[in-house]
């Protein structure tokens, strides 16, 4: 199967998510978060450095139930927030991640 090249939208998207993901996980250390998500470290950092532009969703999702975030939010951040890092602070905590809501 021949993989297309990402668009510089694609690139930049996947940089913005790296880039809220680091921030989220703050001083955390990034062993912790991965094994609470069930993906490698590896998988983890390079999906923080953008290396990993378009991640599959279930890694995500399981990424950001662990920091507390809420999907709707990532999404709405990575798709023309440019104050992505900066949100992360406010969407960590808010109690509206995946495994918030599915305990209600």
């Amino acid at each position: 199967m021949v993989r297309l090249p990402l668009t510089p939208s694609e690139v930049e998207r996947g940089e913005r998510l790296g880039a809220l993901l680091r921030h989220a996980r703050g001083d955390r250390p990034m062993l912790e978060i991965a094994l609470s998500a069930g993906v490698s470290p590896e998988t983890l950092r390079k999906i923080e450095t953008g290396r990993v532009a378009t991640p599959a969703f279930p890694t995500i999702a399981a990424i950001a139930g662990v920091l507390g975030l809420s999907l709707d939010a990532v999404w709405a951040e990575i798709n023309g927030a440019e104050r992505a890092p900066e949100r992360a602070a406010e969407l960590a905590g808010t109690g509206h991640g995946p495994r918030g809501r599915l305990a209600s």
